[in-house]
């Protein structure tokens, strides 16, 4: 009997796990998109009917959410409110400095694997490289296109790498990054080129074999993301902050 007793609370306990992670995933798409706008309140009652699910495990997602910086925990009197986090000139600086070291790492990693494997990593990056070249001498680049390329050409070398602990890091940090970078894209595609160069640095150290250098170019290439994201916020303002 206790054993069933067990297996029970853990079948309860999986599927609450479940719900929790289904809410987390849906909200995290939604803050990474922006449709929930920065700065939003997030009333708790309407999200679980919204998702179908208890106020329990939403509110477990809301907390894994405020952990990794998406919301925050507002005090009004006596009542605590979710907000969704504003988007900062300086938390945006933090947030591509966490990701350029950590990106930084996986390059690293992938300049220290053999010359056939490097040979193969280059080629993948080129290739990502080159159609981010050709959009962003369009007229009018096509800003999803270049969102797309942008992503996955810093993705292949994070998973070309190897080390699932970066991996891990960077799936984690990676898309509150992005919800930055999705919502000032519009101001953002005029400059592509620069980041077409500064991965051509980072496709050019990976291949030579020295991690040192694969290190600095991958660094480099988000602090210099930071700095022309912070001046498109510098022009346009901030978003949701109170």
């Amino acid at each position: 009997m206790a054993n069933t007793a067990d297996e029970a609370n853990s079948r309860g306990g999986d599927a609450h796990e479940d719900l929790m992670t289904h809410a987390y995933h849906r909200l995290r798409d939604l803050l990474v998109w922006g449709r929930l706008a920065p700065g939003v309140r997030i009333v708790e009652k309407e999200v679980a009917v919204r998702l179908g699910i208890s106020r329990t495990p939403l509110r477990a997602a809301l907390q894994r959410l405020q952990q990794e910086g998406y919301i925050d925990a507002v005090a009004r009197g006596r009542q605590t409110r979710w907000v969704v986090t504003p988007l900062t000139e300086d938390d945006a600086h933090e947030l591509f400095s966490i990701v350029g070291a950590v990106e930084g790492l996986a390059a690293a990693g992938a300049a220290r694997r053999p010359a056939p494997a490097r040979r193969e990593v280059v080629e993948e990056l080129t290739e990502l490289n080159e159609a981010l070249r050709e959009v962003s001498r369009a007229d009018r680049p096509d800003r999803n296109v270049v969102f797309d390329l942008d992503m996955e050409f810093h993705r292949r070398y994070v998973e070309l790498a190897g080390r699932s602990r970066v991996r891990v890091l960077h799936q984690a940090i990676k898309p509150q990054a992005e919800r930055y970078v999705r919502l000032y894209i519009g101001a953002l595609v005029d400059e592509i080129h620069e980041s077409v160069e500064e991965h051509a640095l980072i496709i050019h150290e990976i291949e030579r074999g020295d991690p040192a250098a694969a290190k600095r170019a991958v660094e480099s290439n988000w602090y210099n993301a930071a700095e022309r994201l912070g001046g498109v916020i510098r022009d346009l303002g901030e978003r949701g902050n109170w």
